[in-house]
């Protein structure tokens, strides 16, 4: 009787819990980050009563999403689709319970956190996500998390309504919907010039670029736009929204073929206050009528979707080059959040000769600093300086055209590009990572990544960099840490702790420092001397070399400077820190070489300014096979200058005793 009881007992519990078990609004409600979407959806009545008799997966905003759109108008039933889909079942392409069944886009993005997953824009927040229930019929329910609002592409109102246009219907129809001011009317008209309506069209799920209309100006812009422009502003079989976009990956576009090779890439520009989205078109390889090159866009409006993919409203026409340089750079003196804003805003600043020199060019490559460079403190010591910005400023300039792939290929044979600054020069290096090959650039001391090639004009290339070049930041040895064409040097300087001391600040250093090329000279002339100099057990005797090369003074000394001494003198007499350099300067064709022990060694690159010195880069050490040997056991280790033949006899000598 007594356990027919308890049995009772916990049925009516167990009822009473399944009664009391919560319901998917009710879910929301508790959540007091989920509040506004829990009152919206309560108060739609169709949304309500979908939740109430059948299966659903509801994406919901924290109320942190709504906060940033005070004035919009969320619509909840782009928000719900009518079957439960947990993270791992979902689908890349969703129908949603708003009118005309507009679709919702999953994408999955990696990143070091692991595996992110978005809806449209929206990332979904995993830790919160995943949350299945039941309504009262038993129907499965499941609840994301989202951190963005989901916006569908409505018309205005009082216009005949087109539920879940394609591509095509929106280009034509853009003047009804609610894309704020812009329009399109100009790019609509060459893609029916040009009938490519069906690209537009087409089936499946896509990511499109339009141009507005602000874009097509100054004339003959327009006419510029072809079939294959056209294509290259459709990339096929991906939907990329743009915060779920791989930056800086390049998806190939309608226009990639045989002759013609274009791809479209997403990155962002930060100001420090927000970021901006743009989309690059590159020409990897161009044809007669279509210049091979860059071309940036920002997106004035993105993420909108369509029934066959996504909308991304940009500035201008991608792929179309028709500005020089100079013109280029005066596009960012409205635009405070353009990539060069500042950039332009110094070049003004200082004074107009800078663009004369830029327009008197017939070809130019320009490297310019980004936002961010100019926003380091020592650079903003120095702006007030307008002589020294000046020769900073034309530091980036070259007379030449040099793309990212030109100097790449080569690498080997370009040594040094003059600059616009007499006997100033730059100098590239080459990173391998993979299929990532990474440029950097090195002028006035300043070594440069650049982080965005190839943006085209008619008459040359820009090149955006994350340094200013000639505005020093690093002391001596953090140059040679951080420049990989003086790898052994730094190598040589570690083992017994002789670059300790270039990191000082009381004294001034002028270091000639051989280049790896150089060590691999020395290597290929005497190679038992490099194979003992870079032995660990002998380390002592780099000191000693390295000494040799290292001036510590109250001053530094440029190449100028030393031609200058030598003026006067046959033979230029230096303090080392180890003994007297006796050397001769000589210039040539704006280069300088050094003469020393009758031998003629070049200065690769001259002037390279650290905060607490300056380097001259040289292609031979200052070194003779006498200065280095192996002494017998026991013996000092300062034998440095015993001959060629009485070094080998003591060698064979230690062999045959240790024998």
């Amino acid at each position: 009787m007594m356990a027919m009881k308890l049995i009772a007992t916990l049925v009516l519990l167990i009822s009473i819990g399944e009664s009391h078990t919560k319901t998917l609004l009710e879910k929301l409600q508790d959540d007091p980050d989920l509040s506004q979407f829990a009152d919206l959806l309560e108060r739609d009545g169709a949304a309500k009563s979908a939740l109430d008799y059948r299966s659903a997966t509801i994406f919901a905003p924290t109320n942190q999403a709504f906060q940033r759109y005070p004035d919009m108008k969320a619509n909840i039933q782009y928000h719900i689709t009518n079957t439960p889909n947990k993270l791992e079942s979902l689908k890349s392409v969703i129908i949603t319970d708003m009118d005309g069944n507009p679709p919702i886009y999953i994408s999955r993005k990696r990143s070091p956190h692991g595996e992110e997953i978005y809806v449209n824009n929206a990332m979904i927040l995993k830790s919160r996500s995943n949350v299945e229930l039941k309504n009262k019929y038993g129907k499965r329910q499941v609840l994301h998390v989202i951190d963005d609002i989901l916006v569908p592409l409505t018309t205005n109102q009082g216009s005949n309504e087109i539920y879940n246009p394609d591509a095509l219907q929106f280009l034509t129809n853009a003047n009804i919907f609610n894309i704020g001011s812009h329009r399109v009317r100009s790019f609509h008209q060459r893609v029916v010039y040009s009938k490519r309506e069906s690209l537009f069209q087409a089936d499946g799920y896509h990511t499109f670029f339009i141009p507005v209309e602000e874009g097509f100006k100054p004339p003959p812009r327009p006419e510029l736009i072809d079939k294959k422009v056209i294509d290259g502003h459709v990339i096929p079989n991906h939907v990329i929204f743009t915060s779920s976009a791989t930056l800086d990956h390049p998806f190939e576009t309608e226009a990639f073929e045989d002759n013609l090779k274009v791809t479209a890439t997403f990155f962002t520009q930060n100001d420090g206050k927000s970021a901006k989205t743009y989309v690059k078109s590159n020409t990897v390889i161009g044809d007669a009528k279509h210049t091979a090159g860059v071309v940036l866009a920002e997106v004035v409006l993105g993420n909108i979707p369509v029934k066959n993919g996504v909308v991304h409203l940009i500035h201008r026409p991608l792929m179309v080059v028709d500005t020089t340089v100079a013109k280029f750079l005066e596009s960012f003196k409205e635009k405070e959040d353009g990539p060069l804003f500042k950039f332009y805003e110094v070049i003004m600043d200082v004074g107009g000769e800078f663009m004369q020199a830029i327009n008197n060019m017939k070809e130019v490559t320009l490297f310019a600093p980004s936002n961010e460079a100019w926003n380091r403190p020592e650079v903003r010591n120095i702006l007030a300086n307008k002589q020294k910005m000046r020769e900073i400023l034309n530091l980036h300039l070259v007379s030449d055209r040099y793309s990212a792939e030109k100097i790449r290929s080569n690498n080997n044979q370009i040594i040094q590009i003059p600059t616009n600054v007499d006997k100033k020069f730059l100098y590239f290096n080459v990173l391998n990572n993979g299929d990532n090959k990474t440029i950097t650039v090195e002028g006035g001391g300043v070594n440069a990544t650049i982080i965005q090639s190839d943006i085209a004009a008619t008459n040359g290339f820009v090149h955006i960099i994350d340094h200013v070049l000639g505005v020093p930041y690093t002391s001596v040895l953090e140059k040679l840490q951080t420049d990989p064409m003086l790898n052994d040097t730094l190598w040589l300087g570690t083992r017994n702790r002789f670059n300790e001391q270039l990191n000082g600040t009381t004294a001034r250093y002028t270091y000639f420092v051989p280049s790896n090329r150089a060590w691999k000279s020395l290597d290929n002339e005497i190679p038992s001397t490099y194979k003992k100099l870079f032995m660990p057990e002998f380390s002592y005797h780099a000191n000693s070399i390295l000494e040799r090369h290292l001036i510590v003074s109250n001053r530094v000394y440029t190449m100028s400077d030393l031609k200058n001494m030598s003026i006067a003198t046959d033979t230029l007499i230096l303090q080392t820190v180890r003994d007297q350099l006796k050397i001769r300067i000589s210039e040539h064709d704006r280069r300088y070489s050094i003469t020393w022990n009758n031998k003629k060694i070049n200065v690769f690159r001259s002037d390279v300014i650290c905060t607490n010195g300056i380097i001259h880069v040289i292609d031979h050490p200052f070194i003779e096979e006498k200065d280095v040997i192996i002494p017998l056991n026991g013996a000092t280790k300062n034998v440095y200058q015993l001959p060629s033949l009485i070094t080998s006899v003591l060698l064979i000598a230690s062999t045959y005793f240790l024998i």
